[in-house]
């Protein structure tokens, strides 16, 4: 069982240190200004693609729950990423994101009913403190706009990992990502035009490769690895990883761009590292029940459930 959480555990985790690469793409492969274009790129294509290999649409309630759920996850909150990236500089839009875990742990207790701990609460407190010395620099410029951006996404993230986690797709985990990438990326599409009007005529071969990366590997893949994790963790566990994100931007930016690394900001990588355990050692085996009393599916059945059923289509 303990091999089996660890290995979960490290496959969630990429998908936060994937998205530790957005801004680095963001800011040195996309045009300028069209953060709504970036998000529709980013989704839809990859939802389509999921889609259309599972070969399964929704049913039932489930029209209504992709929607939702694709909008919070997908839609609304790669709309307000991409506004917070273009608006700020990352370690004040990391910083501010980094409250996340803190907002999934008090909709986990409302909601799910998952227990509240003052370690919890503690190791959220200090992975927000970590982000902001890891990427947070003196007189770095404040945009409202861009801070309620990154604060809004922060909510709905928040919410949308709750959801997913009380609502449970009887579908494969590919097609359910897809279904929230479509969703997600057809909400975005007709504000995206409104907002920014029709897409470049002739997008450089930056551009191109930018957003196949965004699109491929920062959606299609990370999002089946985030949707997996948090079918068989804790909400609140998997949201901690987030926390990754940050720590993988700095390490880029320090690789690739060349960003001096400082004594204070080694310090916060201890301290996200540090509330990163905390986080993830604060629970113990429990046995067989879940936090609602009811039996909970072993990780090795959950897992069995996420393979693409070419069958039903």
């Amino acid at each position: 069982m303990l091999s089996n959480r660890v290995g979960t555990l490290l496959l969630t985790a990429l998908a936060p240190a994937v998205w530790g690469t957005t801004y680095l793409v963001t800011t040195e492969l996309l045009p300028p200004g069209r953060p709504l274009l970036a998000a529709v790129v980013r989704a839809l294509p990859a939802g389509i693609v999921l889609v259309a290999v599972t070969r399964r649409l929704p049913g039932g309630v489930w029209w209504w729950r992709a929607f939702v759920l694709g909008a919070l996850n997908i839609g609304v909150f790669f709309a307000l990423l991409f506004v917070a990236a273009y608006r700020l500089p990352g370690g004040v839009a990391a910083t501010v994101g980094a409250i996340q875990p803190l907002l999934v742990a008090l909709l986990s207790a409302g909601l799910l009913g998952e227990r509240l701990s003052a370690r919890t609460l503690i190791a959220a407190v200090a992975g927000v403190a970590g982000v902001s010395l890891l990427v947070l620099r003196a007189g770095a410029r404040l945009d409202a706009l861009g801070v309620a951006a990154a604060a809004g996404g922060a909510v709905v993230m928040a919410t949308g990992i709750v959801l997913s986690k009380r609502w449970v797709s009887p579908a494969p985990l590919l097609a359910t990502t897809g279904w929230q990438l479509v969703a997600g990326g057809l909400l975005l599409l007709p504000v995206a035009l409104l907002a920014e009007g029709a897409p470049p005529a002739a997008p450089t071969a930056a551009n191109l490769a930018g957003y196949a990366y965004l699109a491929v590997i920062g959606s299609a893949l990370a999002y089946a690895l985030w949707f997996r994790g948090i079918r068989l963790l804790p909400p609140t566990d998997a949201t901690f990883l987030g926390l990754l994100s940050p720590l993988v931007a700095t390490a880029l930016g320090w690789l690739a761009l060349g960003q001096e690394l400082t004594a204070a900001q080694g310090f916060g990588a201890l301290v996200v590292l540090g509330s990163l355990v905390a986080a993830q050692s604060r629970r113990r085996a429990t046995g067989t029940k879940s936090t609602s009393g009811t039996p909970r599916t072993s990780p090795a059945a959950v897992a069995a459930t996420d393979l693409p059923d070419t069958t039903r289509s």
